[in-house]
């Protein structure tokens, strides 16, 4: 073998070796890409899917159904409650039922399970709270509820932003209050579930934006 071949041979080997080199780190490149690409769609059809369970207002998102009594409840809208001439926001109101309804009448006469569920976004002192739902009680002009309009107000209490206020109404039994997370009992009367959603919905509602949203309009 003479220097000549022995030159050429490391030269050959050197050039196959720098032609290899792109070859080798082309091919994990080559997978990257449509794995990076995967991800990222699945990662964007994720983020779709929750989008779309879940409706928001002033910021606070509610999922679209939820779980009660074993049946499953449809959101019927979002209202901002307005207080003062200042339109200062209070709370946000999720309203789920069974059948949803621009109607309040049906609403509010319904025997199914519907929830409501008050996201406050201020805070609200217990003596105010509870000054608002003696007035929105009156304000229906519900009769014989005295007793269990101060039950309620007795389950009451400071409520920070961020806070939630929840009642759900139970066919046959009454409306069952849970303060910030604790549940406190149950309040019987379909008269007093009648008077209690009509707060919201009757005719004198605490703002109309409310009563506009909650029966699915526009979210003020």
């Amino acid at each position: 073998m003479t220097v000549m071949t022995i030159v050429c041979d490391e030269c050959h080997a050197r050039d196959r070796g720098y032609r290899s080199r792109p070859r080798s780190l082309a091919h994990p490149m080559h997978y990257r890409i449509p794995l990076f690409l995967a991800l990222s769609l699945a990662t964007g059809l994720a983020s779709a899917a929750a989008a779309a369970d879940e409706a928001t207002c002033r910021d606070i998102s509610f999922p679209r159904h939820v779980q009660v009594s074993g049946s499953d409840l449809t959101l019927n809208g979002l209202g901002v409650r307005k207080a003062t001439f200042l339109k200062i926001n209070v709370y946000v109101a999720a309203y789920y039922v069974a059948q949803p309804s621009h109607d309040p009448k049906p609403l509010i006469e319904s025997d199914t399970p519907q929830q409501l569920t008050l996201q406050f976004v201020r805070n609200v002192g217990v003596d105010d709270l509870r000054k608002a739902f003696v007035e929105g009680f009156e304000r229906v002009k519900a009769s014989g509820l005295d007793e269990r309009v101060a039950r309620l107000n007795g389950w009451m209490t400071d409520m920070k932003s961020g806070q939630r206020l929840t009642f759900v109404r139970v066919p046959h039994s009454g409306v069952q209050i849970t303060v910030n997370g604790v549940q406190k009992g149950v309040i019987e009367g379909a008269d007093f579930a009648r008077a209690l959603i009509s707060i919201w919905l009757g005719a004198t509602p605490p703002n109309p934006e409310l009563k506009t949203g909650m029966l699915g309009g526009e979210c003020g």
